[in-house]
């Protein structure tokens, strides 16, 4: 377990942390965070969470029932879950700030197991309001994740995040005539454990998923207040579209640990109705595979931030600070050149699509109540992925040599 903040770093950097963002007016996300609770981990790499279980990703296109495919939807969701916001935490207490993403930076990897090959492309596609697009696909089935997202952040008593954003759930099925989609929204969260420099994520309010097959699932958070409740609690219920009260299905549990499927509504739950029991602990996750530091573009992130993750390592703070300036002082002299030449950075594999409405958006986000222009402006635009950018970028050789050399110091500072 590592040594919380206020340990290794002395009370009183911790306490200096705590009242300097309690005293910050605006999003939270723009104040420079101290070395000591910077955590190695980029946000880019963050967008794998949504499928280390690949298998359960694919599963929905396999099943001939729409609402069968619209639970297995909900399952994977509630799945990916304790990877997006306890995997970095497990024991509580240890959770770090993951690094903030330079614009244009690259997560690149697949997963290779029994679902076939599903692959990721996760990139920084703004950096001022920040935002991180993200494209999952596996290649036997056609299921296809696309979103993006980003996050607005505040104190009161504790921090509060506001995920702006969505994903679109796309999944082919020889058992419609179209392909599925369902638009899903993002749950808001919390810090607890701040004051005990311990500090971990907790769920709050609610999230969505509903779907062109006309099924819609709910999905309710809650902690563990000052008498009653556990740590990381959700229920779902699954219905028709508009029909709240017809539930079809009904999950509850803790997102971190085991949940329940049952059918019908929640006060009919017992063993006769039960559908399945979801335990991580008995599902193993699949390894991504990402290539090594020395193959990766100078742009991607475990390459990139390299020598910052290697001082965090050290725990040699000093150094942290002065090679996260590096990248940080490049990427602001490439932006004022930018300016100058009256250029903008060319996205690598998505573009801001505004050309006409977005058809995920216009058919369902009512549903949601999400806006068609998808709170384009909080995220520097309504970032959908480019097939034919990424044919492009998959063509072209990485750089090597001189040339990554040259890259690096340029973009980088290195």
């Amino acid at each position: 377990m590592e040594t919380p903040p206020q340990q290794a770093n002395g009370g009183g950097s911790w306490t200096a942390f705590l009242k300097s963002i309690a005293s910050f007016n605006g999003d939270l996300s723009s104040l420079t965070a101290p070395p000591f609770i910077l955590s190695s981990t980029s946000l880019t790499e963050f967008s794998s969470y949504w499928c280390e279980h690949p298998a359960v990703f694919a599963a929905p296109a396999k099943e001939p029932d729409a609402a069968k495919r619209a639970l297995l939807v909900l399952k994977w969701f509630l799945t990916t879950l304790k990877q997006q916001y306890a995997s970095r935490s497990e024991q509580y207490g240890n959770e770090k700030k993951p690094l903030n993403p330079f614009l244009g930076e690259l997560f690149l990897g697949k997963w290779e197991d029994s679902a076939g090959t599903t692959e990721l492309i996760s990139e920084q596609v703004s950096h001022h309001p920040p935002a991180t697009a993200y494209n999952i696909t596996n290649i036997p089935t056609g299921v296809r994740l696309e979103g993006y997202n980003a996050q607005k952040a505040s104190f009161s008593k504790t921090i509060n995040i506001k995920q702006i954003g969505h994903a679109v759930l796309t999944v082919p099925s020889t058992y419609s005539a179209e392909p599925d989609t369902y638009l899903i929204t993002l749950p808001s969260l919390h810090i607890e454990g701040l004051i005990f420099g311990a500090p971990f994520i907790e769920l709050d309010g609610s999230s969505y998923i509903t779907s062109s097959t006309g099924f819609t699932a709910k999905i309710d958070y809650s902690g563990k207040g000052w008498l009653s409740g556990k740590k990381n609690s959700v229920t779902a219920v699954l219905y028709p579209t508009g029909k709240e009260k017809d539930v079809l299905y009904n999950v509850s549990g803790q997102w971190t640990k085991t949940f329940e499927i049952h059918t019908g509504a929640a006060k009919h739950n017992s063993s006769s109705n039960l559908v399945e029991v979801w335990d991580p602990e008995q599902v193993p996750t699949s390894k991504l595979n990402v290539a090594p530091i020395e193959k990766q573009h100078p742009l991607e992130s475990r390459r990139a931030w390299s020598k910052v993750a290697a001082a965090i390592a050290k725990g040699d703070l000093d150094l942290v600070g002065v090679e996260k300036s590096k990248i940080e002082n490049a990427q602001r002299e490439m932006r004022t050149k930018e300016r100058v030449e009256g250029r903008t950075w060319e996205r690598r594999y998505f573009t801001a699509r505004t050309d006409s409405a977005d058809p995920a958006l216009a058919r369902l986000g009512p549903v949601v109540s999400l806006a068609e222009h998808g709170d384009a402006d909080k995220t520097g635009g309504l970032w959908r992925f480019d097939s034919e950018k990424s044919k492009k970028a998959h063509e072209e050789p990485v750089p090597s040599g001189e040339v990554a050399a040259n890259l690096a110091k340029e973009l980088l500072g290195q």
